[in-house]
């Protein structure tokens, strides 16, 4: 004798059953292009991969330029620093800016030594590749 929760089991096992054979069989139907209901849906998952992998990138490459910006402005600041400490400098007469590592020094120098000082100075700070001393020798104005 069976009881009715056992048939309510079996019936569910089958509905299962039946289920996951309409699924395996749908995989092989074709669309009208062809393809299969599996291979679509392959190249769905594919593709989202590929999207996902390339935001990953694109995050990536981001977070680096960000890195990269702030290295910039930490080398321009210490760049200001070393030549507010000198003398015959002025670090309000002097523009710096830095991209990727190389400085270019634009403004006014009070002499050559002091146009070759700043230079020298650009040089030791951590970071810097390359200086590019744009400076003039004049007045202070």
């Amino acid at each position: 004798m069976h009881t009715p929760q056992l048939n309510t089991t079996r019936g569910l096992a089958w509905m299962a059953v039946v289920a996951g054979l309409v699924a395996l069989s749908a995989c092989n139907n074709r669309t009208d292009d062809g393809k299969t209901v599996g291979q679509k849906l392959d190249g769905a998952v594919a593709t989202v991969e590929q999207k996902a992998e390339q935001a990953k990138d694109a995050t990536a490459n981001a977070a680096e330029k960000v890195g990269d910006k702030a290295k910039d402005m930490t080398i321009t600041a210490s760049v200001n620093a070393e030549l507010a400490r000198d003398s015959a400098l002025s670090a309000l007469k002097i523009n710096v800016d830095t991209v990727d590592g190389q400085v270019t020094l634009r403004g006014t120098a009070p002499d050559s030594a002091a146009k070759d000082r700043a230079t020298t100075l650009a040089n030791s700070v951590s970071g810097v590749t390359k200086v590019d001393n744009q400076l003039t020798v004049g007045p202070r104005g």
